[in-house]
C-alpha cells in the first residue's frame, strides 16, 4: 500500500478513488411482424382458379410487410432495456474479466434476473460514497454489488434479498486476537459507507468493544494490505470478499468466529422510483432461488452455495 494511515480517530476517512468504467453490454435484438396473418384454407375447382389468384394478389398488397409464420405463437421481440446498475469493484461479485468486461456472482444474477423482466444490466464503477447522490439524480437505475440490504431497509426500494452473506473480522495468522472481547482499544479498517463501518462507530454490536480507531478506505482492495503490512490491527468486511481476496492473491488471514452481522443483499432503487422494477425483480430472484439458476451460479465461486442461499434467515 502506497499510502501511509497515519494517525485517525473514529470519524477519519481516509479516501482513494480509482474508478475504472465498465464495458456496456451490446443489445440484441429480433425484428417481429407487427401485422396479421390471414389462412385461407378453400377447396376449389379449376374455373376458380384465376379469381383465386386475384384475391391473392390484392391481399399480397394489402397485408402489413412482415415475417409469415404457420405457427399460432405470437412472435416475440427479445431487445431489452438497459438499466444502469451503479457499483465498485467487489471481487467474487462484481469485477473485470481479462478482456474487461464486467464478471461475477452479481453480474450473472442480474443479467438473467433483468433479463426476464425485460431488462439488461450496465454496469458503471462509482464511488461508493456518492452513491445516494447519484441515484436521486436519476443518472443511476440502481445500486449492487454485494450491498446489504439489513438495517438499510427504509432507505431505498429494494428488490432481494437474493443472498445471504456474513460481516466478519479478520486479523494476521499470528495476531494475539482471537475473540472481538481482544479488540478493545485496537485499529480497524474497514471500507467507507459499509455495514462494518457503522457498526464499530455506533458500536450496534453488543459484543464488540469500543476500538481506538477506525480507518474507513474508499477502496476496499487496501484492506488486506494495511493489515498485513501492521498499519492496522484488524479489518472488517463481508467474509465472501476477504475470502476471495486470499485466493487471488495468495495471501492468508484469520478470520475471527465470531459474526458482526448476517445481512441479505439486495438491488437498491430510489424511494422516489416508482416504475415498480423492484418488485418486478424480487420476484425474479425468487423464481432463480426456487428453480435452482441461483445455486449453480453461486456453486461457479463456492463449493457448498447452500447457507448463502438461506436469505428467510435475513430478511425484514
Amino acid at each position: 500500500m502506497d499510502q501511509s494511515l497515519g494517525a485517525a480517530s473514529h470519524c477519519d476517512a481516509v479516501a482513494y478513488d480509482d474508478i475504472g468504467r465498465f464495458s456496456e453490454v451490446i443489445s440484441r435484438i429480433r425484428l417481429y411482424c407487427v401485422g396479421g396473418v390471414a389462412e385461407v384454407r378453400i377447396q376449389m375447382a379449376s374455373k376458380k382458379l384465376i379469381a383465386l389468384i386475384v384475391v391473392s394478389a390484392l391481399l399480397a398488397f394489402t397485408l402489413p410487410a412482415c415475417v409469415f409464420s404457420s405457427s399460432n405463437e405470437p412472435s416475440k421481440s427479445t431487445e431489452l432495456k438497459t438499466l444502469v446498475i451503479g457499483t465498485d469493484p467487489f471481487p467474487p461479485f462484481v469485477s473485470d474479466d481479462a478482456e474487461g468486461n464486467a464478471s461475477g456472482i452479481d453480474v450473472d444474477i442480474l443479467t438473467e434476473a433483468l433479463g426476464r423482466i425485460g431488462y439488461k444490466p450496465e454496469f458503471k464503477y462509482i464511488a461508493w460514497e456518492k452513491k445516494n447522490e447519484l441515484l436521486a439524480t436519476g443518472e443511476l437505475d440502481c445500486i449492487a454489488g454485494c450491498f446489504s440490504m439489513t438495517g438499510r431497509e427504509a432507505d431505498y426500494r429494494w428488490a432481494g434479498p437474493y443472498m445471504k452473506s456474513r460481516q466478519i473480522v479478520a486479523v494476521e495468522p499470528s495476531s494475539a486476537i482471537t475473540s472481538f472481547a481482544d479488540l478493545e482499544g485496537k485499529s480497524v479498517a474497514v471500507q467507507s459507507t459499509t455495514k462494518p463501518e457503522g457498526i464499530l462507530l455506533n458500536r450496534t454490536n453488543p459484543d464488540m468493544p469500543e476500538v481506538a480507531n477506525v480507518f474507513s478506505f474508499s477502496d476496499r482492495s487496501y484492506l488486506v494490505p494495511a493489515l498485513l503490512k501492521g498499519s492496522v490491527d484488524a479489518i472488517a468486511a463481508h467474509e465472501t470478499s476477504i475470502l476471495q481476496y486470499e485466493q487471488d492473491y495468495g495471501v492468508d488471514v484469520r478470520i475471527l468466529d465470531e459474526s458482526l452481522l448476517d445481512v441479505g443483499l439486495g438491488c437498491a432503487f430510489d424511494l422516489n422510483d416508482h416504475r415498480g422494477i423492484d418488485v418486478a425483480l424480487s420476484d425474479a430472484f425468487e423464481d432463480m432461488i426456487e428453480d435452482g439458476t441461483m445455486y449453480e451460479i453461486l456453486s461457479r465461486c463456492f463449493e457448498d452455495p447452500s447457507p448463502f442461499l438461506q436469505v428467510g434467515d435475513v430478511r425484514g
